[in-house]
């Protein structure tokens, strides 16, 4: 296919701060991604777009699996409040209130009838 450019589930972009490996990041309102490795403010680095990963969410939460999970920009972390925040995965297994992670799929997912 002449039009085919890469597969995308990792892509290269530029952070407007400094994101350390392990850490997502949201682009315009709708792009989420976590860094590969440590990215410097303005400079490109590789950011998983799609997959499963072990991300930062607010602590004192309980989380089902399946559960929409939103960004919560200022914090940097994961949690289950949609208003004001995106959508940017969900979550494949419970985690515990308190803990400082929840395995999530990276994707933005609507519940029927949202």
């Amino acid at each position: 296919m002449k039009n085919f450019i890469q597969p995308g589930n990792t892509l290269d972009l530029t952070p407007s701060s400094d994101v350390a490996s392990g850490t997502g990041f949201r682009f315009g309102t709708s792009l989420f991604g976590v860094a590969v490795n440590d990215v410097s403010s303005g400079q490109s680095g590789a950011f998983l777009v799609e997959g499963v990963v072990e991300i930062a969410k607010t602590s004192a939460l309980a989380v089902s699996v399946g559960e929409r999970l939103f960004w919560n920009v200022a914090n940097s972390v994961v949690n289950k409040t949609s208003t004001s925040q995106q959508c940017v995965g969900i979550a494949i297994e419970d985690a515990a209130n308190p803990s400082d992670t929840v395995k999530m799929k990276i994707g933005s997912f609507n519940a029927v009838g949202d």
